[in-house]
């Protein structure tokens, strides 16, 4: 062979390989504010048209030929980046939003995403024209078994403090991980419950029942109420349909990816076609038009049939969403078909994972509920009558011989003992023993609670300062007996006070938990401010003596009760009272007829009050109970009846009071609190046995009372009042770079208030009644007259993820003396 000829040959066998050579990259993107994963970014090799969109968890795999080195990442609402490879190795992509081109990154979705001709538009809409159907909720009528459990894990903490003397002794806790929630993770669980329940379901008229049928969950002692964890995880993790207009996702309402407007506010991308069970489905992805939306990502796989079910669905919120410590959250969701052909919800499973920090070390919570042996067939009403939730046998625990639709892992099992062995532990009942002393103020010394705390020193213009030291007994002394009290001292009025409470609990139960349900009599020698708020301190406390204004008309009272309260199981309550009350004047107040000085006002009243707080759930406290605030309404209606002559009273009298409490979501524009509150009050009477229109004289801001109204400044006979305060979630601010980093949020708020004074109640119009008190000559008490009082404020809150601020303006009765017509205002609260 010629020489030139074989040098050919041997410079194209080496040649040819590099320039054919087929190269696989692969690799993640993610968010550069959030770390998160981002669905659905287009992948492409610059100078190529071909490319590849990343799946769910931001994966890709693209083939590189050649000697193409450069990969293009777009997506919307992202700034392009262009990368550079080397070689095979995985790579790491982070996307940043494009804040500053937003008006370009819509210009450039018209031009590139469009509805129309776009089929994975098409096959959308015929799922949501099929939602009547498939929803869960479509069925006539529906009983079937369902299995639900909850789980909260923590990550492992770090080396250092695992081995060092304090969480030695809890290593067995620590050598319980679950490695299967989070792959590549040891989580060490703190929390579980498991339910079990058969459940009837009506759709017209709408009723649904669900009857326990066995119940484990862990013990964390005395301390900690397990119930009240559980509650506020499964309020965390709203049950939802992937069907639903709008998800409620830890007080957020999201607006769902088949919602009826859904198109016009998600982008769908057809992935691939599969065939499951002998039916086409279609595995299309969405992602919202604009990131700072409230909206979801993720995947749906749609049966191509007559029917357009959805058979299953993965959500997963935004990396933008302005969610506090969450730091992501994923929805799974299952369909299968039943009875008549139509499909129900077979599984659901909710997982998040909260930390104080981005990067920082955190807690996972799951949810999931597994629907077996449903049945379709017509239900008689004898099956809803009674409660909505029947916990008869909510105590009995599942039997060890219980078929679980999904076995247990080791790490399960064990956590049920592990906690149990943890929460008898002396150091473990020690430590939450300072902790419930730090956030509830009271000290557990065997059968009694000594508190509290924050009472033991206050100081105000009557008493001077002021010295309590009080106490409570608890379970451990008796779970039929209470006893509470107090006694203080002031060293300017040189008085003592006290208070001493009785109670016989008729369930059994801690006063102190739901259901409510005792007799309790008290009585109680203090001072008093009438009208003076103190939401958000205790009374005599010494946060609350810090004031602000005219500081009011101190008396003292003397009030002695009878009191029968019930709470029932759908969260209606009945309270029965009897109660006598002295009041005598003290400091510049005096009770004047004329000339006349009046020393005490006696009445004596019978009350009966209705409470109704549909669905209402609490986190409960070793010694106190708060209530987890949803959609349902509370009302609270009560009726007193004062009467002359019985044990002293000195007037007769009737008093109508009426308060109701909704939260209203509008997403995405964040939820309104909105309460009502109207009281009507009859007779002639004085004006202390009148209305006083609570103020908030603290620098900290009230939410029920008027936050620039001097004690006692208004009376009514008569009134009605309209609070409301809306929540943006940072609808506005999420589109202000620095804002929404620092995850700041809007609120805004309004009080108005209506009242006034009969004639006879006017000492102004009638001069045979009671003055009302001046200083230096000038009324302090007014009646208000054809203008309702007004207030309002604008508001910044999650400063630091716990702080707010507010900017509070009056804007009626400005003349009057002493009064602030503006000022700022401050609270704390932990909201997501």
């Amino acid at each position: 062979m010629p020489r030139p000829l074989f040098i050919l040959l041997i410079f194209v066998c080496c040649v040819r390989p590099a320039i054919g050579q087929v190269r696989i990259i692969t690799g993640t993107v993610v968010d550069s504010a959030s770390g998160s994963p981002l669905p659905n970014v287009s992948v492409t090799v610059k100078g190529a048209r071909a490319g590849r969109i990343t799946d769910a968890q931001g994966h890709f795999s693209i083939e590189v030929t050649g000697s193409a080195r450069r990969l293009v990442f777009t997506a919307t609402g992202y700034k392009a980046l262009m990368v550079t490879v080397s070689d095979t190795t995985p790579i790491k992509v982070a996307l940043t939003v494009a804040y500053t081109s937003m008006a370009e990154v819509v210009v450039k979705s018209k031009r590139h995403y469009r509805n129309k001709h776009n089929p994975a538009v098409e096959l959308i809409r015929e799922v949501i024209a099929h939602k009547s159907r498939n929803a869960p909720s479509s069925y006539p009528f529906l009983t079937f078994d369902q299995y639900e459990k909850l789980r909260l894990l923590s990550d492992q903490p770090p080396r250092f403090l695992r081995e060092g003397s304090v969480l030695r002794k809890y290593s067995f806790i620590l050598d319980n991980p679950d490695t299967t929630l989070v792959p590549g993770k040891h989580l060490i669980p703190l929390y579980m419950e498991e339910t079990a329940s058969r459940n009837y379901y009506r759709l017209s008229p709408l009723r649904r029942k669900q009857v326990i049928l066995g119940h484990n969950r862990v013990n964390l002692g005395e301390y900690v109420d397990a119930g009240g964890i559980g509650a506020i995880i499964a309020w965390m993790y709203n049950d939802f349909s992937v069907y639903d207009n709008t998800m409620t996702i830890f007080t957020i309402q999201f607006m769902g990816p088949l919602a009826d407007l859904a198109p016009q506010f998600y982008m769908y991308f057809i992935r691939d076609t599969s065939v499951e069970n002998g039916t086409k489905v279609v595995h299309v992805s969405f992602m919202p038009r604009d990131p700072e939306d409230l909206l979801f990502r993720g995947e749906l796989y749609i049966a191509l049939d007559s029917s357009y079910a959805v058979r299953r669905a993965d959500l997963q919120t935004g990396s933008h969403a302005n969610l506090n410590w969450v730091r992501s959250f994923n929805a799974h969701q299952e369909f299968e078909k039943g009875p008549s052909e139509r499909y129900y919800r077979s599984l659901a499973r909710e997982t998040a994972f909260l930390s104080p920090f981005p990067k920082s070390r955190g807690f996972f919570g799951e949810r999931t509920m597994i629907v077996r042996q449903v049945n379709d067939s017509t239900l008689p009403d004898s099956v809803f009558h009674g409660l909505p939730v029947d916990t008869t046998l909510a105590s009995v625990p599942l039997p060890d011989t219980f078929a679980r639709p999904v076995p247990l892992t080791q790490s399960e099992a064990e956590t049920f003992t592990r906690i149990d062995s943890l929460a008898r532990m002396r150091s473990y009942r020690r430590t939450m023993d300072i902790l419930t002393l730090l956030s509830v103020g009271y000290k557990t010394l065997g059968p009694i609670d000594l508190g509290r705390v924050g009472n033991f020193y206050s100081f105000n213009q009557l008493e001077g300062q002021r010295f309590q030291v009080g106490g409570r007994t608890n379970t451990h002394f008796s779970t039929r007996y209470f006893g509470d009290g107090y006694i203080a001292y002031g060293t300017k009025d040189r008085q003592w006070k006290y208070n001493l409470t009785a109670t016989y609990s008729i369930n059994h139960k801690s006063i102190y938990t739901y259901p409510f349900h005792f007799i309790q009599v008290n009585y109680q020698h203090d001072v008093k401010n009438p009208g003076q708020e103190t939401e958000f301190t205790q009374n005599n406390s010494f946060l609350s003596s810090f004031s602000r204004g005219i500081g009011g008309k101190w008396l003292y009272s003397d009030v002695a009760s009878v009191s029968y309260i019930r709470e029932f199981g759908d969260h209606f309550s009945s309270t029965l009272q009897a109660k006598y009350w002295q009041q005598s004047p003290a400091q510049s107040l005096v009770y004047l007829y004329g000339t006349d000085t009046v020393r005490h006002l006696t009445t004596t009243q019978l009350s009966f009050t209705l409470g109704w707080a549909p669905h209402q759930q609490f986190y409960q406290g070793k010694l106190t109970r708060r209530t987890i605030t949803n959609k349902y309404p509370v009302l609270s209606l009560q009726y007193s009846r004062g009467i002359k002559g019985l044990a002293g009273g000195e007037y007769n009298y009737d008093a109508f009071h009426l308060n109701v409490f909704k939260r209203w979501y509008v997403a995405p524009l964040g939820f309104t609190d909105i309460t009502l509150d109207a009281g009507l009050i009859t007779g002639n009477l004085p004006f202390p046995l009148l209305v006083i229109h609570p103020a908030n004289t603290a620098y900290f801001y009230s939410f029920s009372a008027y936050n620039l109204m001097n004690v006692a400044e208004f009376v009514s006979d008569h009134y009605a009042g309209l609070n409301l305060e809306h929540y943006f979630n940072g609808f506005f601010f999420n589109r202000i770079p620095l804002l929404k980093r620092l995850r700041l949020r809007e609120v805004v708020a309004g009080k108005i208030l209506f009242g006034g004074v009969r004639s006879e109640n006017d000492p102004l119009q009638n001069p045979e009644q009671m003055k009302f008190p001046a200083l230096n000559g000038t009324n302090t008490i007014y009646t208000l007259g054809s203008s309702p009082y007004i207030e309002a404020s604008v508001g910044i809150y999650n400063i630091f993820n716990i702080l707010r601020l507010d900017y509070v303006q009056r804007f009626t009765y400005l003349g009057h003396p002493g009064i602030s017509t503006s000022g700022i205002r401050f609270s704390t609260s932990l909201d997501f």
